[in-house]
């Protein structure tokens, strides 16, 4: 883009929160910009470049995650697969089980904020240590996310909802085991 340009961001939430935002901010910049030069984009392509921006230009030692559901958006299942690649699918979920999702969840914000990229760096740096205890954790977190899948296909929303809450329970531990 050879013209000046400039760009004013606001934001509902406080930076740390753990919501993405910073990905976010990254997918929908791009998207702003591919718009200017009136240029199509898929989500992959994207959620890619944004994942490069952060990870490999930024250096900040994170995940695709977060550039993925940003692009996509939705309710979708991703797979991240080894040679880099990720599998992007929505779920298979029926209008009652949205309608029951969207009436029962609550998001609040606590108050407390955090540094994803030193939690994820020091979970990066025990996983490729192969520590046991985190490799069982991640693995754990994996396992409720294909369970809570299952839970919002077959449009159990209460089991999705116990699930959520285990999850947020692996999560803290992940944390306080980052902490020793």
């Amino acid at each position: 883009i050879d013209e000046p340009l400039q760009i004013s961001t606001s934001a509902d939430l406080p930076a740390n929160s753990g919501l993405g935002s910073s990905s976010s901010f990254a997918v929908a910049l791009l998207l702003g910009l591919h718009a200017i030069r009136g240029e199509e984009v898929s989500p992959v392509q994207v959620a890619e470049e944004a994942s490069r921006v952060e990870i490999e230009i930024l250096k900040s030692p994170i995940g695709k995650q977060d550039q993925y559901i940003a692009a996509f958006g939705g309710i979708t299942c991703f797979d991240f697969c080894k040679d880099d690649t990720v599998i992007a699918k929505p779920l298979n979920i029926s209008d009652d089980t949205l309608f029951d999702l969207e009436d029962n969840l609550v998001l609040f914000f606590t108050g407390f904020s955090r540094s994803a990229g030193s939690i994820l760096k020091d979970q990066k740096d025990k996983s490729q240590s192969n520590n046991a205890d985190m490799l069982a954790n991640l693995n754990y977190v994996k396992e409720l996310g294909y369970r809570s899948k299952e839970f919002l296909e077959k449009g159990k929303v209460a089991d999705f909802g116990a699930a959520l809450g285990i999850f947020v329970i692996a999560i803290v531990t992940t944390y306080l085991q980052l902490q020793r």
